[in-house]
């Protein structure tokens, strides 16, 4: 048996019998209690199923580790991944045959993944980050990670060491951004090499231990074939959206935490001209815009001192100088809010930006309220008029019960009657039952042609009624 199987087993302690005491002066074993024989029996079958000293395997495991790290070349540039792979392999195998450790090909094959994803990686999620299926990592302490797969929670059999251990790991991702996270800066807000967002928060803020959430960035892009195959979006009503960004019309997506905002408003972006000067403003990073004529913007939270502070509304005021076509806000949370909406009424048309809300009211009024953020002393009215004016279309997303992302609502707003808002819903989702868990149904047009329809003609784009369900409906 290898030397990591008996690591991970025990070495033996379980195998050795419990001896009886022998008889006084005897030297012979008394006779055998039937009654103690069988509890020590059932106290045998029930033992606890963690193997005795598997908490060694991690000392082999940093041990090896902490040779390795003590041997690598400090000054190696630990971008060039396949090098500093290569070299790692060759000192781990150094190491082991000079420690006589035996190991079998596939328990070889494990230490040697892990060793490297905490050298080169974050340590036990890299797999995690690796695997294309999963869409969200969810760290609860040390002990408790979840994943997302398809828009539904499980728990997975993967553990740090301790805190200690998720500390590192935290630290690994911040560092490098220049970001700090201690006690008295207890969450940060980051993003991974690929683009990744990150959330890290730590006690004694958070009281099961430090947290991190990662949601994952697409390697590739989803596209619009596949946004229409997994049912989120009908063609029709994508042909619309398309229509809508050619002609420069305002559009705000809303919707709830992960219902599919982002990449929706990547789709939407990829129906911008190539001819456009296009200016994308978020915390951090995450829009992949396909154009050539790109300037990305991030904002900057404050440094050790509490100074140096980018906010996205300075970064939206500054847009405005930058000779922007359209300016893409990759999210709306604050008195940023009247910036933007300043900018949609200032010749900018054709702007995007996505917010949190649960449905197109909504939507027009957490506007409001992050406007009155902005400490400005304006009545509500002026304030809605200016909604009103700049945004032409809210398109509502959701995340279904089922896991699923859909677009729910395509709403148009109209403008002011008296002191309020007026929407017309262009497009409805209609569920239509459940089969084998998922809810099935379509995105219907509800019959009504937008008033903005003259805008898009003017652009010498020509959609034919049937899309909004006029005439001749459609059989789905």
């Amino acid at each position: 048996m290898s030397l990591l199987k008996r690591i991970e087993q025990g070495q033996g302690a379980a195998s050795s019998e419990p001896k009886l005491p022998a008889s006084p002066g005897t030297g012979q074993l008394p006779p055998a209690d039937p009654s103690r024989l069988s509890s020590l029996q059932a106290r045998r079958v029930s033992a606890p199923n963690v193997p005795p000293q598997a908490g060694t395997y991690f000392d082999l495991k940093t041990r090896v580790q902490n040779k390795l790290l003590a041997e690598l070349d400090p000054s190696m540039d630990i971008t060039k991944t396949d090098e500093v792979r290569k070299t790692i392999q060759e000192l781990f195998e150094q190491i082991l045959t000079e420690e006589n450790i035996v190991l079998s090909r596939p328990e070889r094959a494990r230490l040697f993944e892990q060793i490297a994803a905490e050298i080169l990686g974050l340590g036990p999620l890299q797999p995690l980050l690796e695997d294309e299926s999963i869409t969200e990592i969810m760290v609860n302490g040390a002990k408790n990670i979840y994943v997302e797969r398809k828009g539904k929670i499980h728990r997975v059999p993967v553990t740090f060491e301790s805190d200690e251990h998720v500390m590192r790991i935290i630290d690994r991702i911040v560092a490098p951004l220049g970001r700090r996270i201690d006690e008295s800066s207890p969450y940060v807000d980051a993003r991974l090499k690929d683009g990744s967002r990150v959330n890290a928060i730590i006690p004694p803020i958070c009281l099961v231990g430090p947290t991190l959430t990662i949601r994952k960035f697409a390697k590739v892009p989803i596209t619009v074939e596949q946004l229409i195959q997994f049912g989120s979006i009908t063609a029709e009503a994508l042909q619309f959206l398309k229509a809508c960004v050619e002609a420069r019309l305002n559009i705000v997506i809303s919707g709830g935490t992960g219902s599919g905002k982002t990449t929706l408003l990547n789709i939407l972006s990829s129906f911008i001209p190539p001819d456009e000067r296009i200016i994308t403003i978020e915390n951090a990073a995450e829009l992949q815009l396909r154009q050539e004529h790109v300037v990305t913007l991030e904002s900057r939270p404050p440094n050790i001192e509490g100074r140096g502070e980018i906010t996205i509304r300075q970064l939206v005021i500054n847009s405005l100088r930058m000779r922007p076509d359209r300016i893409v806000v990759g999210e709306i949370r604050d008195e940023a809010a009247l910036d933007m909406l300043q900018a949609m009424n200032t010749g900018h048309d054709g702007s995007m930006t996505t917010l949190h809300s649960n449905s197109p009211r909504d939507t027009l009024s957490r506007l409001e309220t992050m406007t009155l953020m902005a400490g400005m002393d304006l009545p509500v009215r002026a304030i809605r008029e200016q909604i009103a004016s700049a945004i032409d279309l809210v398109v509502h997303q959701e995340r279904l019960r089922d896991g699923s992302r859909k677009v729910v609502s395509i709403t148009e707003v109209l403008g002011m009657e008296g002191d309020v808002i007026t929407m017309t819903e262009l497009f409805a989702f209609e569920q239509t039952g459940i089969e084998n868990g998922k809810i099935v149904g379509h995105l219907r047009p509800t019959g009504l042609r937008p008033k903005f329809m003259d805008r898009i003609e003017a652009a010498g784009i020509h959609l034919p009624p049937s899309i909004f369900g006029i005439g001749e409906r459609r059989r789905y």
